[in-house]
């Protein structure tokens, strides 16, 4: 090996890349052709290699070496980009895209992060969708801390540096939704509204709600490959379903926070603010619809009841920042932005709950939002009716899952309900069902995410309707 160090000490800095990559396929290649078994890895010297000539990180404090300039860094990407377009085996892609950009832990992740950034940016700009299903996978597997990193480098790149370029990035969902799904998850993780500076911007705010408008089963693209419990601690969530409700319970309290702050400094930011409103009722309703979805998707792969998409933890951290969020705001004067984030953080943990996304007890949900302000519809969710399921129900178990079932309406009329329940307050009532003639419950009224105050009762959900019958709360 020393020997081959050598002789590409004695070419150009690009010649001597090309020539680490073309060694990178000869290997793998022929490693993944001798049979079935795991990925063959890359030996030790095969790495520094990697790091010397691709990455520019010298292993030799005495060696001085010319230094790739701007435009053969270019060349190297278009020379990157085009192995990966023409390897026809999605097996050898991934292998060479894995070596080359797994984080080994050392000064050289620094490097091997600029470049992925920089091939990803030109990935998205030419359209080249190999490299975005290698990235779709890179951002599965590895730690959210880097996931993050290669986020803000996309966001910067086609939002901020040149806002006009956010078509081409819009683009891409048709050729690589796989990916997409996983930067929506990234940039979610990225932007968690703890400040302006971690608001998303409205183009890409804008984006990613036009995608799920368009196709809601974008965010459940990773069930299309079996789930392992083989992934890094760390890494992102199964789906970018939980980073989305964050958005959408914190939005009113963070830009109600803003919007004060904008205020105080005497900055016009409030208006624009004021513009997102209506895509967060968009995005909130998409999120209701998509988790129906997920039931489908658990149940075909026998993970309804044991695989929670939404981890437990993730939806206590929401519940403490909704908490932290309300306390710093005057409740005199944010009384509507604070019922608005509890009503829609209510709506999502009944429907999370409701199609086994969220496995939780109706006990630990009290618990969980004990110290939350009050509100109907919460109080609701909380102390609904549970129904016990049925022994053939599979995998749930009742002491980790209070599956809910909708109440058959009572035959009674409302009146006659309503005169029983006053002539006799301590009798058992019959089950509540929504009356037609309310005009905000009414099940026959049409579904829009313009619709106002819609009180979602635990007991008027029906997980394997096909109609969904609730609104999002604005």
């Amino acid at each position: 090996m020393s020997d081959i160090r050598h002789a590409l000490l004695r070419r150009d800095p690009l010649s001597a890349a090309k020539e680490v990559l073309y060694h990178l396929d000869i290997s793998l290649g022929s490693a993944l052709q001798t049979g079935p078994g795991p990925a063959p890895g890359l030996e030790k010297n095969t790495v520094d290699l990697v790091e010397e000539f691709i990455f520019q990180v010298s292993k030799d404090r005495n060696v001085q070496r010319k230094r790739m300039s701007c435009v053969q860094e270019l060349q190297l990407l278009e020379i990157m980009c085009s192995y990966f377009q023409e390897q026809s085996k999605e097996s050898i892609r991934q292998v060479i895209f894995s070596a080359l950009f797994v984080l080994q832990g050392n000064k050289a992740d620094e490097s091997r992060m600029a470049m992925l950034g920089k091939l990803v940016s030109m990935a998205i700009a030419v359209c080249r969708v190999p490299i975005l299903e290698c990235a779709a996978t890179w951002l599965q597997r590895t730690h959210s801390a880097w996931c993050v990193r290669l986020a803000r480098v996309l966001v910067d790149d086609y939002c901020t540096l040149v806002p006009c370029s956010i078509s081409t990035l819009q683009n891409i969902c048709s050729a690589s939704p796989r990916f997409c799904c996983q930067l929506i998850t990234a940039v979610t993780a990225l932007y968690d509204l703890s400040s302006e500076d971690l608001t998303p911007p409205h183009a890409l705010l804008e984006m990613v709600v036009g995608w799920i408008t368009e196709d809601p089963g974008i965010l459940l693209l990773t069930f299309n490959t079996p789930l392992t419990s083989s992934l890094p601690i760390g890494c992102l969530e199964v789906t970018p379903l939980m980073g989305l409700l964050r958005w959408c319970v914190k939005a009113p309290l963070a830009y109600q926070k803003g919007r004060k702050l904008s205020l105080t400094n005497g900055n016009t930011d409030a208006e624009k603010m004021a513009g997102c409103e209506e895509l967060y009722s968009k995005l909130h309703l998409s999120v209701l619809q998509v988790f129906l979805m997920l039931q489908v998707h658990l149940t075909k792969q026998n993970l309804l009841g044991r695989l929670a998409v939404l981890q437990a933890e993730s939806a206590a951290a929401l519940v403490e920042e909704v908490s932290r969020l309300v306390d710093e705001l005057n409740p005199l004067h944010a009384a509507n932005e604070i019922q608005l984030a509890l009503d829609r953080l209510a709506q999502a943990l009944q429907v999370a709950m409701a199609t086994g996304a969220l496995l939780c007890t109706r006990e630990d949900l009290r618990t969980l939002c004990s110290r939350l302000p009050h509100n109907n519809l919460l109080q609701l969710v909380m102390s609904g009716p549970v129904v016990q399921p049925p022994p053939h129900s599979g995998p749930f178990q009742p002491s980790l899952y209070p599956y809910m079932h909708p109440a058959r309406p009572s035959p009674i009329s409302p009146h006659a309900t309503h005169q029983a329940a006053l002539s006799s307050p301590h009798a058992a009532r019959p089950a509540l069902s929504p009356l037609p003639t309310h005009p905000a419950l009414s099940p026959h009224r049409p579904l829009t995410p313009h619709t106002t105050h819609s009180p979602l009762a635990p007991h008027a959900f029906h997980p394997a309707a096909m109609a969904f019958p609730y609104r999002p709360i604005r």
